[in-house]
Order: C-alpha cells, then sequence, then structure tokens
C-alpha cells in the first residue's frame, strides 16, 4: 500500500531523538509523504528546517486556534511574508493548521475567528488549501468557509462531526481527515458517520504525537502506525485496506497538486 500522512506534528521535541529512524520504518511500511503542519510562528524557522533535510516531508504554516494567547497580530504579516518567499515551493502544501475550537471556554471566540478568517483570506491569496482544526464549532466554521469560497478548499483534520457537517464541508470540496480517534470503540457515533463516507472525500492521518489509535493505546503516535489506521478504518468504510489507501493518497496528491505521486491504477 502506498500511504501519505496528511496531518502530523513530526517537528515536535518529541521525536528529536528518533524522527530519522521513524520516518525510515514509516518509509518501509509504505508511507511516502509526510505533511507537517505548524501550530505558531515559533515553530516556523524549525519545522520548514526539517522539511528541507527530509525528501518525505512537506511543510504547511500556520497559526493554530489553541495557541491563541501566544499569537499576536505581527504574527500574521510574518506568516504573509513567509508564503511570500516560499511561494510556489514544491514542498509548501498548504496553510494550517488553523481553526476554531470552541472547548476552550477561556479563548474568546471573536479573537479566534478574526485569526481564521484573516488566514483564509491568505490561503486564498497565495491559492493554498488549508488543514483546519475545528472542535465545537462546524456551524461557525462552515459559515466563514461559504463566505470565502476558497478555490483549493482543503482538509478538516480529525473530522468527527455528524454526517450532516460532513456534506456541507464535502460540497465545498473539502476532504476529510480520519486517524486514530476513530479506531476506538467509544467512537460508535463517528465510525457510522464514516460508513456514509465516500471514498473520494476522505484522506488518511495521524496527528502525531497525539490521537494514538487504539491498537497502541498509551504510545505516542507516529507515521509508523498509518497502516495500521488504515487497515482498521477501511471496515468503517466499507473498502479494502488497499482501497482506502489509494483513494486517500490520490484525493492528497490532487488536493496538494502532486502531480509526481505516482499511484498505480
Amino acid at each position: 500500500m502506498l500511504l501519505v500522512d496528511s496531518h502530523c506534528h513530526l517537528d515536535f521535541p518529541v521525536f528529536d531523538a528518533d524522527r530519522q529512524t521513524l520516518l525510515e520504518q514509516a518509509r518501509q511500511q509504505g508511507v511516502t509523504r509526510v505533511v507537517v503542519a505548524a501550530v505558531k510562528a515559533a515553530g516556523w524557522p524549525r519545522l520548514w528546517e526539517l522539511v528541507e533535510q527530509h525528501s518525505m516531508l512537506y511543510g504547511s504554516l500556520g497559526l493554530h486556534p489553541c495557541f491563541l494567547a501566544e499569537h499576536d497580530a505581527r504574527h500574521l504579516g510574518e506568516l504573509q511574508q513567509w508564503l511570500e518567499r516560499l511561494r510556489g515551493h514544491p514542498r509548501l502544501c498548504a496553510l494550517g493548521e488553523i481553526g476554531l475550537d470552541y472547548a476552550q471556554a477561556d479563548s474568546p471566540r471573536d479573537a479566534q475567528q478574526a485569526l481564521l478568517l484573516a488566514q483564509l483570506q491568505l490561503a486564498k491569496a497565495f491559492n493554498l488549501p488549508v488543514l483546519l482544526h475545528v472542535r465545537r464549532a462546524h456551524a461557525d466554521c462552515i459559515a466563514l468557509l461559504k463566505q470565502l469560497r476558497l478555490p483549493r478548499a482543503g482538509i478538516v483534520h480529525a473530522f468527527s462531526g455528524s454526517y450532516e457537517e460532513a456534506r456541507e464541508y464535502l460540497r465545498m470540496g473539502f476532504k476529510l481527515g480520519l486517524g486514530g480517534a476513530a479506531t476506538w470503540s467509544a467512537a460508535s457515533r463517528l465510525q457510522r458517520v464514516l460508513g456514509r463516507l465516500p471514498l473520494h472525500g476522505v484522506v488518511l492521518e495521524t496527528d502525531a504525537p497525539d490521537m494514538a489509535p487504539a491498537m497502541f493505546a498509551g504510545q505516542r503516535n507516529s507515521p509508523t502506525h498509518l497502516p495500521a489506521i488504515c487497515t482498521a478504518l477501511a471496515t468503517h468504510l466499507h473498502c479494502s485496506p488497499e482501497q482506502l489507501a489509494w483513494h486517500s493518497s490520490r484525493n492528497c496528491a490532487e488536493l496538494f497538486a502532486w502531480p509526481d505521486l505516482a499511484l498505480a491504477p
């Protein structure tokens, strides 16, 4: 199986001791590309340094809503400068991780929305897809996306919403990121939603080091777990692991404009 990890945080320090080993292990298991999503401005230089060092890695720059207290107005200007400098670079694949997180009671919703809107406008200006973090905020996120109508849409990372919300994202051209969370027995509602999703609308991810799948409970998540995640989710999507891997990889290739990703028919 050829696999793409469409969302992880391999730049986090928890991987510093064995990052190269993990990437080689993942490659041997069929993982050919890994998208590393930024969460705050301080991490952009390190993330891009890793992208340049490892041929499997592709970068996405953005300001995550869970770190709202660490963002300020100048970071949006710096993000624009980074995007200008990297415009057209084949390893810059998206803008993110960005979004809305209403599970944080102490994080002002209006400030989150303003930050998301500003970054969506940058994505539109630079013709980049987005990697969205959306928790308990699908209605507001969908409303903002309908307002802007991004030309290249993006991925709703770690999707856990309803089928109706999934349908709204799919209508706008978004893909739904599926990972370890859906492998747990407690995720029965999400698993029922997966059973109704079209394969052209989903992509696989790990969100490593977080969201370890049930078969690796209590362990640090990593791209090496993606084949097991694929196998587990294929059951809920009523297809074979090979079919899910192929569709997910093709969806990533189309979304991120990777014409060189070789996919057997």
